[in-house]
């Protein structure tokens, strides 16, 4: 069965696995979730990902991170959804949490944090928020 959001896929997989304290999370593989993932360690949200073979599929294992007991990222959501794309240029990308938490884009030049797409002057497709 296809499926119509797999990053929000994804970002559902995190937050259920941080609900229940898990240490790892299993994943299927895709280019803009590796690039998303690679986002998300640059930024110490995650302790890092490894690509694994799952019943001949490839996976990513994501290794969540902790600090006193308490998920590092406190909240991780999808804004542009398939039904809705939301743009933004670089003179109006949205500040997370005034500037704690960061938006994830995909611009023409990859995907990156928000704070990186300010200094390449790129803006793009607002994919999720993370603090």
């Amino acid at each position: 069965m296809s499926m119509t959001d797999p990053l929000g896929d994804m970002l559902t997989r995190i937050r259920n696995a941080q609900m229940r304290k898990m240490s790892k999370v299993l994943t299927p593989a895709s280019s803009l979730r590796k690039r998303v993932l690679d986002v998300l360690t640059a930024e110490g949200y995650i302790r890092g990902y490894a690509a694994v073979e799952a019943d001949g599929r490839a996976e990513f294992e994501i290794e969540l991170k902790y600090y006193d007991g308490q998920p590092v990222i406190r909240t991780i959501e999808r804004v542009s959804k398939p039904g809705r794309r939301v743009y933004a240029s670089v003179k109006n990308l949205p500040r997370v949490a005034n500037g704690l938490g960061v938006s994830i884009l995909s611009t023409p030049k990859g995907v990156m944090a928000d704070h990186d797409a300010r200094e390449q002057n790129v803006g793009g497709e607002i994919l999720c928020r993370v603090f």
